[in-house]
């Protein structure tokens, strides 16, 4: 089995062609991303989790999104629905809600941005998560204003779309 093929993206947000994982890493290239926000049924609370030590961006930090790089000939409503899956165990329909991009660095993507409403239970990938919990929104909204809260800088910036996006 060969390296993960992920989609390539140009700068305005049209694939372009694929490349092995590290070539977009360590280029830098444009590719696209899924971020599944998960809130609690009453809608009060949001799952947050910190990421595992290893992960290849932004490791041991907190995050909020459920998801991942969307691979070579893989939509984005596939990559959503299976980033789910296997970073939280949970097997559902998220709901698009808007598309963003994030540039940082060399780590450049657009964001294809979910949310699902869930109470069941929460499975963690042990390469991927390293713990979760329920937070109520209110305390998950102070985190993200805090500059020195360790959370995950494309995480707050799409936290901080999201809650102008409900606002609207």
């Amino acid at each position: 089995m060969g390296e993960e093929r992920v989609a390539v993206y140009d700068r305005d947000g049209s694939v372009v062609g694929s490349a092995p994982r590290a070539r977009m890493r360590s280029e830098g290239l444009w590719h696209a991303a899924t971020s599944v926000l998960v809130r609690s049924t009453d809608l009060t609370k949001v799952y947050v989790h910190r990421r595992t030590a290893d992960k290849d961006v932004y490791p041991a930090m907190y995050d909020c999104w459920a998801g991942g790089v969307v691979a070579a000939g893989e939509a984005p409503d596939e990559a959503a629905r299976r980033e789910l899956a296997e970073e939280l165990g949970i097997r559902a329909e998220p709901r698009f809600l808007f598309r963003t991009s994030h540039e940082r660095g060399s780590v450049r993507f657009h964001a294809f941005v979910y949310e699902i409403h869930w109470d069941g239970p929460v499975i963690h990938q042990p390469e991927e998560i390293a713990a979760g919990r329920w937070m109520p929104l209110a305390e998950l909204r102070n985190h993200a204003r805090d500059p020195a809260w360790p959370f995950v800088p494309d995480g707050r910036q799409f936290l901080t779309e999201w809650f102008d996006f409900r606002e609207d």
